[in-house]
């Protein structure tokens, strides 16, 4: 049996050469590269994000992926046998599929817009602290601490994605030994940047490590900081609240359509989906389940945070669809990344996120959350989901052809040489046709005469007719679908 490095070290990320596409295998440069000493940032276009996205393994009934701006984008994958190059004439939701010709051909193309550049420093008497940002009157209340994690004295580098608002920040932190009493012996800063998504903040993750070293090294020198900002500024809209879309629906029009993905995407190292099957094993069905449902799922762990950053990622993954119109009517599952204590306000008011913290507290916060991970331990404390946490025989098959399909991929990587598949693009498809699967079979049902799921039915959607029953009527109660369930109840030979 083949396997692969699910190695996925912090701060492990590449850049695209300029004027290339990128390679779909991470180049053994990379960890060297990210140890290079101060760097000049990039400037405009020296950092494409085109990378071509390859179809999965062949299998019976697959989605085929496409290409796309990023290998890493659940929005690039076409819907069930549909071709993403081409808009669907029914409005589907084509720019999960859009390609990098139909991007050139429209003209569109994201841009870099950078809100703030910040320094956050931790002073022995005032803990963390703004020591510097860009521009001056901007709000950054609050991002001295979701910057630097709790705890991260303990660790000697990180890095965090958050939500501050509307925005999406990405910061760098490093902590560095130095012969001081004022310091107590340590020296630890973040160098992070604030935009309207999260979609192109990776190609600033090594131009941030090295800001914090140089930060370090050469405390309040700030021009290199000074010129990438005025570079990257965001133009924002006049008199608006500040948010820019990723992906301006004037540019593409009704192509356009919101489906249930994350609303932009992650860009990260090599293994990352891998590290997160291998991590949680058959419970990932179990997430599944609860990112379908639109629950408020909470991950706990001690720092670094960067890593546990990407579990969030993948799972707001698990609940990807592209059927047109599916899901408009529930909570947008979204991504919170890092929060601590300072964000209970805001979380008091979600009613679906995904979210990770190193701040043991929140497990004591139960009206916040409704899944609570720690570790590879998944748990509720609502007695109605306390049945989902069980895995059935559906379960296990599912989990057990997801490994199957890895290794499939493995092995033709390792055998054939074969570098235009990436474990990510099988991981998003197998749960993105799953979610089709269902949610087509579900509307069949719902516009028929007889609008009666049956046993059949929940089968053929690769559900359990019994163990998935109340995952099901959960499931129907949360998308407005209207469908008499009608399965054997083990319990008793009526039906309901």
């Amino acid at each position: 049996m083949v396997e692969q490095s699910d190695r996925a070290p912090l701060l492990d990320w590449e850049e695209v050469p300029p004027a290339e596409l990128a390679p779909t295998a991470p180049s053994p440069e990379t960890e060297d590269s990210v140890h290079s000493g101060l760097s000049s940032y990039p400037t405009e276009g020296g950092v494409r994000t085109d990378i071509s996205l390859n179809a999965s393994p062949v299998r019976p009934n697959s989605v085929p992926a496409v290409s796309g701006e990023s290998a890493h984008s659940p929005q690039k994958h076409s819907g069930p046998g549909g071709d993403a190059s081409a808009t669907d004439e029914e409005g589907d939701c084509a720019f999960h599929g859009l390609s990098v010709r139909d991007r050139r051909i429209t003209g569109w193309e994201e841009k870099d817009q950078i809100v703030a550049v910040f320094v956050v420093t931790f002073d022995t008497r005032s803990g963390n602290m703004i020591e510097w940002c860009l521009p001056q009157d901007v709000n950054l209340e609050g991002v001295e601490f979701k910057s630097m994690a709790s705890g991260s004295h303990r660790i000697s580098s990180d890095f965090i994605y958050f939500r501050k608002g509307c925005y999406f920040g990405l910061a760098c932190f490093a902590n560095m030994p130095v012969e001081s009493e004022l310091e107590r012996g340590a020296r630890m800063k973040s160098v992070g940047i604030l935009s309207p998504s999260y979609t192109l903040l990776y190609r600033y993750m090594h131009f941030l490590e090295n800001q914090v070293r140089h930060q370090l090294q050469c405390p309040g020198q700030y021009s290199p900081l000074e010129a990438f900002y005025e570079d990257k500024k965001a133009v924002l809209p006049p008199g608006g609240n500040g948010l820019v879309t990723a992906c301006p629906t004037s540019a593409l029009g009704p192509i356009v359509n919101r489906c249930m993905h994350p609303e932009m995407k992650i860009t990260h190292p090599a293994g990352c989906m891998s590290q997160f099957i291998r991590f949680f094993g058959e419970q990932i069905m179990v997430l599944w389940k609860f990112a379908l449902l639109r629950k408020r799922i909470l991950i706990f762990s001690p720092p670094p945070v960067g890593v546990v950053c990407y579990r969030v990622y993948c799972c707001c993954c698990l609940a990807n669809v592209s059927i047109p119109g599916m899901g408009v009517s529930v909570p947008e599952f979204r991504p919170f990344f890092y929060i601590n204590v300072a964000d209970i306000s805001a979380l008091e008011t979600e009613l679906s996120y995904v979210a990770c913290t190193t701040e043991k507290i929140f497990e004591e916060k139960k009206k916040l959350y409704d899944v609570y991970i720690d570790n590879q331990n998944v748990k509720t404390h609502r007695e109605s989901l306390q049945p989902l946490l069980r895995l059935n025989s559906a379960d296990r098959e599912k989990y057990r052809k997801l490994c199957e399909q890895r290794q499939m991929l493995l092995y033709s990587q390792e055998v054939d040489g074969d570098c235009t598949s990436n474990e990510e693009d099988l991981f998003i498809l197998f749960f993105m046709e799953q979610n089709n699967r269902i949610f087509q079979t579900l509307s069949e049902v719902a516009g028929s005469a007889d609008p009666t799921l049956t046993a059949e039915h929940v089968r053929a959607m690769g559900l359990d007719p019994q163990g998935d029953r109340g995952f099901l009527v959960d499931l129907l109660e949360i998308y407005g679908i209207d469908i008499m369930l009608v399965i054997d109840n083990p319990c008793c030979p009526s039906h309901s």
